[in-house]
Order: structure tokens, then sequence, then C-alpha cells
């Protein structure tokens, strides 16, 4: 009889240390769950400290960005400022013997809705290039018959000093100068054409915008179908093998404010002609090697970019309004020119485009 009370009291002492211990396990657990669905947000100097380093981090930006009006939050997000088309740095590439042919049409025409932002970089020192004398030969753009009259202010001219030729080392040295007058801009964007380029304004605008403005962005054409296949020269005189996309500096490219400032170990000042010797290919080739190559960046394939070097008849005078550069030139032994009918001969626009797309494009505005 003992022995059955004794078990009885026994098992009664288990069941209620049992319980006591599933009684305390569960309020650990929902104690722990109160603690963590409560955690105070960080403190003012924890987000000024994580601001501090994202702003040491971004130090290199250049001051065209957007002001930070966060004051600091970073739960308050900022959005960038429309892109305008005086944030983009358009450098025209041109030597003295084209001054007053190709350079001449430019400037009656497209640069002169763009010249505050357009810089034009030549060898040649030229006193006459903004005198009226200079673009006597050049019809004036009232001629066009709409009432429209281009003013001539003067212009963006930079003399590099680099050689006339049309070799690999005066290529180079003039896009360095390109390059380095932009990162000493205040510009979002670096834009480089060649002096047998119309550039279509707000068709350039409207590519650039529609890129995240805070992104690595190299956009243009190739002229090949394929990449394109360097040696590389490495020390001990030694080479290898690369091969990259690059984008044709005859129809023109483009450069993000970001990613320009990651390529100046390798382009600025006297870096890029550097960069540019050592796979041994020209301007445009190297900033397609410094890209794709070093940086690890894809370039953009887009049509909109134009070179003489393509068979220009198949773009239609109806799409030139959305393109973004347009080009002339001899292709083939022939004539390469879009077609465009116009009041202008092949004596006045020898190019057969700049002038007559030009007054294309102010009767179609005006309409």
């Amino acid at each position: 009889m003992m022995n059955k009370r004794w078990v009885r009291r026994r098992l009664l002492v288990l069941v209620f240390t049992f319980f006591i211990i599933v009684f305390a396990d569960f309020q650990l657990r929902t104690s722990s769950s109160v603690k963590v669905s409560v955690l105070p947000h960080p403190s003012s100097s924890a987000r000024l400290s994580a601001a501090r380093n994202v702003a040491l981090t971004d130090s290199s930006r250049r001051q065209s960005q957007p002001r930070d009006q966060s004051g600091g939050n970073p739960h308050i997000q900022v959005t960038p400022e429309r892109l305008q088309l005086r944030d983009i740095f358009i450098a025209v590439k041109t030597t003295g013997r084209f001054h007053k042919t190709r350079l001449a049409l430019l400037l009656e025409t497209w640069i002169s809705r763009t010249k505050e932002h357009t810089f034009i970089f030549t060898d040649t020192e030229d006193e006459d290039l903004r005198s009226q004398e200079f673009r006597r030969g050049v019809p004036k753009i009232d001629a066009c018959s709409f009432g429209i009259q281009q003013p001539h202010l003067s212009y963006n001219m930079v003399v590099t000093g680099c050689h006339s030729d049309h070799s690999q080392q005066a290529l180079s040295c003039k896009m360095s100068a390109e390059y380095d007058g932009f990162m000493a801009s205040d510009k979002r964007w670096f834009c480089h054409v060649d002096d047998d380029n119309y550039v279509n304004p707000a068709a350039l605008l409207s590519l650039l915008s529609a890129f995240p403005q805070e992104g690595d962005v190299y956009v243009g054409k190739p002229s090949l179908d394929k990449p394109i296949t360097a040696q590389e020269l490495l020390e001990g005189n030694q080479t290898r093998e690369v091969r990259f996309w690059f984008a044709t500096g005859g129809a023109g490219f483009c450069l993000s404010r970001r990613l320009a400032e990651k390529m100046i170990p390798w382009a600025s000042g006297s870096r890029f002609e550097q960069t540019s010797s050592k796979i041994r290919l020209p301007d445009d080739c190297t900033v397609g090697f410094i890209v794709e190559r070093r940086l690890g960046i894809s370039m953009v394939h887009c049509p909109l970019f134009h070179s003489h070097l393509e068979n220009l008849l198949l773009v239609r005078q109806r799409s030139i309004p959305q393109q973004v550069t347009l080009s002339y030139g001899i292709f083939e032994n022939k004539m390469n020119s879009i077609e465009v009918k116009g009041r202008f001969s092949t004596e006045e626009d020898p190019s057969r485009l700049v002038l007559n797309i030009f007054c294309f494009k102010i009767k179609n505005f005006k309409k």
C-alpha cells in the first residue's frame, strides 16, 4: 500500500515538473520573439556614420551630380535631375585642313544649336574660324526660307597641339584631350563625334535619358560584325591576344560620367596614349579596350549611330528624326550619303547631307 502511494506521488511530481519546463520554454520563446520584433531603429549617430561611409566611397564623383537633399537620412530617396542637353559634353574631332569644308558646314547647322556644350578639338590655330569671312562659301541657314536665322557667336575651340595626320598617335592624342576636357567639366555625359558627322541633338538626348544616369554606360555602334582581335604588349616584350568590342569613332559614341571616372587609371593625361600604344590600335579601339578588357563592362550596341563605313542609302528619310548621328563619305569608291531632297546642290553642300538635313529638320520643327 505504501509503495503505491509513493509511486503516485513521484508520478505527480514528474508530471508537474514537466509542465513547469514546458511553460518556461514557452515563455522564453515568446520573450525572444518580442525582442526581435521591437528592435529600435539605428541611432542618429549610426545613420550618420553610414552616410559618411557612403560619402567617402563616392567622394570621387563630380559636382555635376544632383546634391543630396535627404539630410543624411538613408530612407529618403532623391530622384536625379532630368537630363538636359547642357549636361552632355559633345566633342568634335577635326583637323586644320577640314576647317573650311567639313567644319564650316557643322558650324552653320547643328553646332549652331548646341554651341554652348559642343567643344571642337583641332590641331591648328585658326583665327578666321569665328569670322563671317570664314563661312562666306557656306550658304546661310536663313536660305532654308523658314524664317530662322542662326546667330554667329563664338565657339568652344580647343587647339590640342597634336599632329595633324591620321596616325594612331595623333588620333589618340586628340582623344586624350577630349577625355581630359570632359573630366574637367561639370557634364554628366561625354559624346565623341567626327567632323563628318551630323548630330541630332534631340535624338541624342532621348537616347541618353533612357539609360540609368548613375550607371556604367558605353554606347555606340561597331564597324565590325565581331569583336576585334589585338595583341596586347606585356612586360618583357611579351604579347597576349585580346578580343573586345569597340564603338567606331566615325559614328560617334557616348560614355557616362561614372564609367569615365573608372577609366582614369588608363585614360587620364598621358595614360590614354600609353594604353593605345600597348595594343597598337587607334583611339576608338583604345576606348573599347579600356571599357571591355580593363573594366569588364560590355558595350551597348546601338543602331542609331551611323558612319560612312556602312551603306547609308539604307537609312530612310522618314527615320531621320530618330537617328542620333549621320555621316557621309566615300565608300567602295562611291559617294556614300543619305538621300535627302532639298534645295542645296552638291556644289553648295559637298556632303550632300548636312545642309539639306538641317533644313529638313527645321521645316518639320516649324510644322
